[in-house]
């Protein structure tokens, strides 16, 4: 069977649109699939949730013949926040194309190796996403470059081969000369880490103070947990300062992990904050050494299967896990009923003139397909949250 422009757009719409939304929220991280999907609140362009606090205030004992307690309704903030567009994009030669029209099959091996590709970088970056601050800000560059391809950076956790790269001045935020759309060729992750970029673009001079974000992301990626876990400024428009019910429990220089420092941040949680703990995150070295503490103390460290065939932990029957953009040394201990993403609707391919889904790439012999979210990551009660910090790794 021949292969046309509307047969492919079939293709992605009918098999791999259903396909890849699936993967993408079953697949990412463990912590996306323990998080309640929902189109409820949105309005517009943002999301506004109430978010309750306290308690109802009609409560209160009296005399037997005396008045009633006051009627004092419960307790709302609210939330609001703009929902944030993530985008995935794929491209294939005009080429290409043309050289398996005539066989089906061999366009659809060709199409899945672009979407594999597409869905591998579309998880690595929703799930450094959940982690981070909205800001997305990947790497900062350590020590002054002149006319170069490879540059020091402070660390490499959220960088990886490929990835499209903005260079951004520190002060101004806007790119450095040959600093937008570089794309990473190789990330040295030795013991004084660098990147070097492709020679599309040019060498690049930096002072030694730029920040690296994903091409066109600064500031425009959804909240993630490091925004949530902050005691300042505001969250969601709303100033933590003046609420301090929103502020999480945090603490710091922890040292060796046990139990009963566990224990303690849980029992605050359900005692202070009347939340209940139903998911453990870390980093992997927080988790091997929570394992080196059951076995010192002569205990079978049992392990628990998730969704999307993720394996953790188990402690107490709740899922301890382990990721790889987690912060070194933290151990995060959640309500995720507490968390929604708030979105428009589940992934879709954008649809151009008449519902194209693949279309020229404007001055290339490309045709291109967009992969598309409106969402917002919302913590209902920050202060349900905790965060054990300054744990001492294995």
């Amino acid at each position: 069977m021949a292969v046309t422009m509307a047969s492919a757009d079939q293709i992605l719409k009918i098999v791999y649109r259903e396909l890849l939304a699936n993967q993408l929220n079953i697949e990412t991280d463990p912590l996306y699939n323990a998080i309640e999907s929902s189109t409820e609140g949105v309005t517009g362009k943002e999301v506004r949730v109430a978010a309750p606090f306290g308690v109802n205030g009609g409560i209160g004992a009296g005399a037997e013949v005396g008045p009633l307690p006051k009627s004092n309704g419960n307790q709302y903030q609210q939330f609001v926040s703009t929902l944030k567009n993530l985008y995935g994009t794929l491209s294939i030669s005009d080429k290409s194309i043309k050289a398996t029209s005539n066989n089906e099959g061999a366009f659809i091996t060709l199409l899945e190796s672009e979407i594999e590709g597409l869905k591998k970088t579309a998880k690595f970056n929703l799930s450094r996403m959940l982690y981070g601050d909205g800001v997305g800000i990947i790497a900062t560059a350590k020590g002054a470059v002149t006319s170069q391809l490879t540059i020091p950076i402070d660390g490499y956790k959220y960088l990886i081969e490929g990835l499209t790269i903005d260079i951004l001045s520190a002060s101004t935020h806007a790119p450095v000369t040959n600093g937008a759309g570089r794309r990473i060729l190789n990330v040295n992750r030795g013991a004084t880490p660098s990147i070097t970029l492709d020679t599309d673009g040019g060498n690049v001079t930096l002072e030694g103070t730029e920040i690296i974000t994903v091409q066109q992301s600064y500031n425009m990626e959804i909240i993630g947990l490091k925004e949530i876990f902050k005691n300042t400024g505001a969250l969601y428009g709303v100033d933590r300062s003046a609420n301090y019910w929103m502020v999480p429990y945090m603490q710091s220089s922890i040292g060796a992990i046990s139990d009963v420092k566990i224990q303690a941040a849980i029992d605050y949680l359900d005692e202070v904050a009347g939340s209940k703990v139903n998911f453990l995150l870390c980093s992997s070295g927080v988790k091997r050494a929570y394992q080196a503490y059951m076995e010192s103390t002569k205990r079978n460290v049992n392990t628990l299967n998730l969704s999307g065939g993720f394996t953790a932990l188990s402690y107490n029957n709740q899922p301890l896990v382990s990721s790889k953009f987690a912060p070194t040394g933290t151990l995060k201990l959640l309500d995720t009923t507490k968390f929604t993403q708030y979105n428009m609707g589940d992934w879709d391919w954008l649809q151009g003139t008449m519902g194209a889904i693949l279309t020229q790439v404007a001055g290339t012999p490309l045709w291109g397909a967009t992969l598309v979210k409106y969402c917002e990551l919302i913590c209902k009660h920050p202060g349900g949250q905790a965060e054990l910090s300054g744990v001492t790794e294995s």
